[in-house]
């Protein structure tokens, strides 16, 4: 399993209209291959620690198909309706390998 971690520092002010642009996302990535699933955190402390935005891919490769595709650029273009003060700085996109999930009964190899 591949699992993917955007880092979103967003102003506090704004907080509910990212998270609106969210609860209102396109959906168009639940429909990709290999997708399972999408979470979006809210920090306890927006003002300093940002929105953790996770997806949960079956590989890499899954998700890089979906980065490559218009699917990807169609529905990443609302969140582009959000004005620049809704953020504190740039987003980190980190990446990880699943070494181990306790929801599954056998090592992820």
């Amino acid at each position: 399993m591949y699992v993917t971690m955007n880092h979103i520092p967003v102003n506090p002010e704004h907080a509910e209209r990212f998270e609106q642009t969210f609860l209102q996302r396109a959906r168009l990535v639940d429909r990709m291959p290999g997708f399972i699933r999408n979470l979006v955190l809210r920090p306890a402390n927006p003002a300093v620690e940002p929105y953790i935005v996770m997806t949960f891919w079956e590989s890499e490769a899954h998700f890089r198909n979906w980065v490559n595709s218009p699917e990807f650029k169609e529905g990443h273009a609302k969140s582009g309706s959000l004005p620049r003060e809704s953020f504190r700085g740039h987003s980190q996109l980190k990446t990880f390998q699943v070494v181990s999930d306790s929801a599954l009964l056998e090592e992820i190899k």
